[in-house]
């Protein structure tokens, strides 16, 4: 009984010592080894001396194995040491409260950071359209451009003089536009611009030129040397009355009036004060009483007279006032800037200089040329004795007299188109208080 009983034992308990591992069927939890030391307890086989039971199979015996389990331990969180932690504190509603506060904030912080970057994002958007539309508007405004917006108007009843081909001719071969229609004030020349900018909008600019004869000119004087001592000339004269009424109706118009010079009627030349001398051979006036005409005209009514020989002359007066009014706009857009003399240009960044040094010699050359009456060439010449500021200091302090570093730069040769000059005391002079002086409000002219 005692073997039967250690046999069955040792059946119960005897741990497999396979390799492979038996899933427990129905057991959900997965199976756990045991880490022990296994201990095998050997099997006893009972039998008598006359009938020896066989031995089991070794499929057999696989079948009876069995594998020990354990029931697995209880779960619990553990630390990083391995301790176990603390159950984890319910947080309270004032706790929770602040941090959704918290998110909230976050949220909002988020919020504001990318409608300040949208906002930013339209704001240079914006700017570079502004860019864009100020560069084409300072495009417009050049004078070439300007050419095409203006029109010159030229009134029928010039036409009918001699030698008045040749302005059309002139403003034909210079593709200008020109209308001929009947102006305000009879027998004159006046000139129109285009706004592309403001719809295509027609304005009248200031500048008249009233064209005249010699004859026409000799009734003018005399009506308005009678205005002038306070009478009434206007009914003397065809021309003064009308050109009175204009200006009252507009007294920003600027008339200049053109006296053509006819050479088959005088033989004298213009030049100098010989039209003085024909008038008053003319009109029998003296020429104090001209030269009053002459400035009252120019004072109270802002009319200047110029004499012309010819419409080839009217012809060249034509040209340049329709070319100093296409730049107009332009010098009228750099005024109107804080630092009206930095326009934009390819100078107006400076000169650049590297970071070897090159390009400090251009700069030197540039602020000297900042001083009045000093011109490239007198900066070149400058530079090119002494080769930096420092160096020029130092040839001041060497001098001993105030005098002698006036003076200093006055004998340096200037060559400009095969000439050769000197820079001269003035232009020394005003350099060295430039450089010298410890007065900022110093003025150097």
């Amino acid at each position: 009984m005692d073997k039967m009983s250690a046999l069955r034992r040792a059946k119960t308990w005897e741990i497999s010592e396979s390799e492979d591992e038996i899933e427990v069927e129905n057991k959900p939890t997965p199976e756990l080894k045991c880490h022990e030391k296994e201990t095998t307890i050997p099997s006893i086989t009972v039998g008598t001396n006359d009938d020896k039971s066989p031995q089991s199979p070794p499929a057999a015996k696989n079948k009876s194995r069995k594998t020990s389990t354990l029931p697995p331990p209880p779960q619990t969180s553990a630390g990083p040491g391995g301790t176990p932690s603390p159950t984890r504190k319910r947080r309270s509603k004032e706790e929770m409260e602040l941090d959704m506060q918290k998110a909230q904030e976050r949220k909002e912080a988020r919020e504001r950071a990318k409608a300040a970057k949208a906002q930013e994002k339209e704001e240079k958007k914006v700017e570079q359209q502004r860019r864009r539309e100020a560069a084409q508007r300072i495009k417009t405004l050049r004078p070439e451009n300007c050419l095409k917006c203006l029109t010159v108007g030229i009134d029928p009843a010039l036409l009918q003089q001699e030698g008045s081909d040749i302005l059309l001719g002139t403003l034909s071969s210079f593709e200008w536009k020109f209308l001929i229609e009947s102006q305000r004030l009879s027998h004159s020349i006046t000139w129109s611009r285009q706004l592309p900018e403001d719809g295509d909008k027609i304005v009248e600019e200031e500048q008249v030129l009233l064209v005249i004869g010699w004859s026409d000119f000799l009734d003018l004087v005399p009506a308005v040397n009678l205005l002038n001592k306070g009478g009434d000339g206007t009914g003397r004269n065809s021309f003064l009355s009308p050109l009175l009424e204009f200006l009252n109706r507009d007294a920003k118009k600027v008339v200049t009036i053109l006296v053509t010079y006819s050479p088959l009627e005088h033989t004298s030349s213009l030049s100098g004060d010989s039209y003085k001398e024909t008038l008053a051979s003319d009109l029998g006036m003296d020429q104090l009483e001209i030269e009053e005409v002459l400035v009252h005209l120019q004072l109270y009514k802002n009319v200047s007279l110029v004499f012309l020989d010819g419409w080839q002359g009217v012809t060249n007066q034509v040209a340049a006032v329709t070319k100093a009014l296409s730049k107009r706009p332009y010098k009228l857009q750099t005024e109107q800037s804080e630092l009206p003399f930095c326009v934009d240009g390819s100078w107006a960044s400076g000169a650049r200089v590297e970071r070897d040094g090159s390009g400090l010699e251009q700069v030197w050359a540039l602020q000297l040329q900042q001083l009045n009456r000093v011109s490239p060439v007198v900066a070149a010449t400058v530079t090119a004795a002494y080769q930096s500021p420092q160096l020029l200091l130092q040839a001041y302090q060497k001098l001993e007299s105030e005098e002698e570093r006036k003076v200093l730069l006055a004998g340096l040769l200037i060559k400009t188109g095969g000439k050769e000059r000197r820079i001269g005391p003035e232009i020394s002079s005003r350099v060295y208080r430039c450089f010298t002086s410890q007065n900022p409000q110093l003025v150097l002219d």
